[in-house]
């Protein structure tokens, strides 16, 4: 059995006391959790395990302490009678997690996690479904009262009441998937409780319509004639994109002077850190070609969105990315598209849709893995399914045509 008391720790803050804490000692091994409060030495009794009388509001603290080693050692008792092997760890966690014990608590410090771990797009997203988990929810409660019956309540009240799509709801579950992960992990929540997985609530996404432009419509964007300069530099990054097997976005934005050499481009996709190297077609140096002029010598960076913006910060340099991106979708919508003849919608990501769409069934699986940059083959057949038809055409054509 796990041995339980309060002590005074040897460590001396700059006010010179010490702070009280729990300490858990099981099969020799020693864990503590931090009290609320530091006294001086000479206020400790070390053997009633108490605060002296010279200790202002002593009886107050000392009550205090009487019930955190109570609650303490409750909770030791009831995890060593569901587990006879146990360690001093994982008793300190049943008796204090490392966070928050709450979903709202939980919830609050995963968003925190994603700024501080710079993950701006996944904050400025999932922030507002763990919005809209706390307004369904209307208070505070335990994970094991987040149980599977409320949460299709609340997939089912974000479809009806506010009117958003399948995928959207599922996104809002995939969130709270999160949060059960990092609260078990940190022992604010038990294994039993998670309402996920087989047998249980699944993750299923609908089929998203995946569609890209037609190489005719490439061609009228490549022709188009486009007076305002902004519109111009949008058109000229979405062509990039799209010579370049569909880049993202924000790698064409980071791409540097220093990436092309010897006729070939050499970058590392930001997503997932995979690096490779493509040819240069004729068709990207022209567009080269148009920027020389606006070189700029204190920035190796080709083009001007993310000069001059001089920012570390992971999560602020993603904010920049998204609005630029935000900007040039607009240039794209109102003057390239109308320029351009074009009915469907056209945005950077478009780019890489359109790659797709056009590749088709025509470039073996394993080059397009190499040019998507997957680290995944299952993920560029996922992808690339999207985009080929030819089969159910033909079969469908087998039957119609006489």
């Amino acid at each position: 059995m796990a041995s339980i008391k309060v002590v005074l720790r040897k460590e001396i803050k700059q006010d010179g006391t010490s702070p009280l804490a729990i300490r858990i000692t099981k099969d020799r091994k020693t864990s503590y959790i931090y009290l609320e409060y530091s006294i001086l030495e000479k206020d400790w009794d070390k053997e009633n395990q108490r605060v002296r009388k010279s200790y202002p509001n002593s009886s107050r603290l000392n009550n205090y302490l009487i019930k955190k080693l109570s609650e303490a050692t409750e909770k030791s008792l009831e995890v060593e009678t569901l587990k006879p092997v146990v360690s001093a760890k994982a008793v300190r966690q049943k008796i204090k997690p490392k966070a928050g014990d709450t979903v709202f608590k939980q919830a609050d410090l995963y968003i925190q996690r994603l700024k501080d771990d710079g993950k701006y797009n996944r904050w400025n997203s999932e922030k507002s479904n763990v919005k809209h988990l706390k307004e369904f929810l209307g208070s505070d409660l335990s994970f094991a009262d987040l149980t599977q019956t409320v949460l299709k309540r609340f997939k089912a009240h974000l479809i009806a009441k506010r009117g958003v799509s399948e995928r959207t709801a599922v996104n809002n579950w995939v969130t709270v998937r999160s949060i059960f992960s990092q609260a078990i992990a940190e022992g604010a929540c038990e294994q039993k409780y998670y309402p996920f997985g087989k047998g249980k609530l699944q993750i299923k996404f609908p089929d998203s319509k995946k569609a890209g432009l037609t190489r005719d419509d490439v061609a009228n964007i490549e022709a188009a004639e486009i007076e305002r300069p902004e519109a111009d530099h949008a058109r000229n990054l979405w062509l990039l994109s799209f010579y370049f097997a569909g880049m993202r976005a924000s790698d064409v934005l980071r791409l540097k002077w220093s990436d092309f050499q010897d006729g070939r481009m050499y970058y590392t996709m930001g997503k997932n850190k995979k690096g490779d190297s493509l040819k240069v077609p004729d068709e990207v140096m022209a567009i080269l070609k148009k920027y020389e002029v606006l070189r700029d010598e204190e920035s190796d960076l080709i083009f001007p969105e993310l000069r001059k913006v001089g920012i570390e910060d992971r999560f602020q340099m993603e904010r920049i990315i998204s609005s630029r991106i935000n900007a040039l979708d607009r240039f794209l919508k109102d003057d390239v598209r109308k320029a351009a003849k074009i009915k469907k919608p056209l945005t950077m990501h478009i780019a890489r849709h359109t790659f797709a769409t056009i590749s088709g069934d025509r470039i073996p699986i394993q080059i397009l893995q190499k040019l998507y940059r997957h680290t995944d083959i299952k993920t560029t057949i996922g992808y690339q399914a999207n985009f080929i038809h030819s089969d159910v055409d033909d079969a469908l054509d087998k039957v119609i045509k006489k």
